[in-house]
């Protein structure tokens, strides 16, 4: 029996960010109900499951499926065999009431091995375009949460057990979305950051086109910029060479706080950045990360910019001179930042966690 007589719920969710933000998120909203939560997770949840207590952390053995030689399928199968065991092994004693994954392929050994043992079901996909991991559970559990609405419009089965929960956000960006958006004048401040993966890009565009600024321009800017460890010191230096106001750091662990800060962000649009660019509600210039396989960026940002909250700029067209020339352009139109910040806050969803905790508790059978 465990504490309080109330199984636990495992959550399940791929080491980077974008999976793990809502699974904490969602995580809070069940301990406020007196529910303990575990995680099962890969290698790299250290940088962002610190929302978990360490004896409620459970890694899996996993692989992701990224070539189609067959060493490499061999390779995966291998490894998600291995994680199928130790998931199995892992629900047998936790006896949890229902296990939730958030996508990537950690979360496919628990949710199998629970939709296996008869345990209820629950996969959120935080994205536009459903991920491939998710698309491999979805027919297999008993419920989906989703992010955006008809993400199944083209599959009436699995339309039938999806529910519209939004994307759940961490407690920090329900706080920073009370700020109301930052009073126009000077400083202009810039949020510069790229997500888990590919931030390189920002670190060679971005600088460059600060330089591309009128000067009476750049004088005004205030940058907060997010740079991978070994782009900092050219980064930095680029900004001291043209005397520009910034900060740089590989990882901010306040930045929900910081978007609400800025006029403006540059940033990749997964799940997570786009769900926080529209709960805080700010203006962004979105540049979807173009090697994804299910182009699932492009659709998030797409989504923001379709209601006016973004600008959406492929990879191609992230230029400097491209870039500067938007910047410039949104620095003249104050009232036009302020409108893209309300256009983007009505995306939001604060409650989605709630929401999904409550199906959760369906789920589970316990209304």
């Amino acid at each position: 029996m465990h504490a309080g007589g109330r199984a636990p719920v495992l959550v399940a969710a791929g080491g980077t960010g974008g999976h793990l933000f809502p699974a904490e998120a969602l995580a809070a909203a069940l301990i406020q109900r007196g529910i303990a939560v575990h995680l099962a997770t890969d290698r790299r949840a250290a940088r962002y499951g610190g929302a978990f207590v360490d004896e409620a952390v459970h890694v899996i053995t996993s692989a992701t499926l990224r070539a189609r030689n067959p060493v490499a399928v061999a390779r995966t199968a291998a490894a998600l065999g291995a994680g199928l065991a130790q998931a199995w092994s892992l629900i047998g004693r936790l006896k949890p009431a229902a296990v939730i994954g958030f996508g990537g392929y950690p979360t496919v050994p628990p949710v199998l091995a629970a939709a296996w043992r008869g345990v209820p079901t629950l996969i959120h996909d935080a994205n536009a375009v459903i991920g491939r991991a998710n698309r491999l559970l979805a027919p297999r559990v008993t419920a989906i949460a989703t992010t955006f609405p008809d993400v199944f419009r083209d599959q009436p089965r699995l339309a039938a057990k999806a529910t519209l929960t939004g994307n759940p956000v961490r407690p920090a960006v329900v706080a920073a979305a009370a700020t109301p958006y930052p009073a126009m004048g000077d400083p202009l401040r810039l949020l510069v950051f790229g997500g888990s993966q590919g931030a390189r890009v920002m670190a060679d565009v971005v600088p460059a086109a600060i330089e591309a600024l009128e000067p009476s321009l750049r004088a005004r800017l205030l940058i907060v910029q997010q740079a991978r460890e070994e782009d900092l010191a050219r980064v930095r230096s680029a900004y001291s060479n043209l005397s520009v106001d910034a900060e740089t750091a590989p990882f901010f662990s306040d930045l929900p706080a910081r978007i609400a800060a800025s006029h403006l962000i540059v940033a990749r649009s997964g799940a997570s950045t786009v769900a926080e660019l529209s709960a805080i509600g700010r203006p962004s210039i979105l540049v979807p990360l173009p090697h994804a396989l299910d182009q699932d960026q492009f659709a998030n940002a797409g989504v923001l910019e379709s209601v006016g909250g973004a600008i959406r700029l492929v990879q191609q067209e992230f230029t400097p001179r491209r870039l500067g020339a938007e910047i410039a352009s949104l620095a003249a139109a104050p009232q036009r930042l302020t409108a893209m910040a309300a256009a983007a806050q009505s995306l939001g969803r604060l409650d989605a966690a709630e929401r999904l905790a409550d199906l959760v508790l369906q789920v589970a059978g316990r209304r």
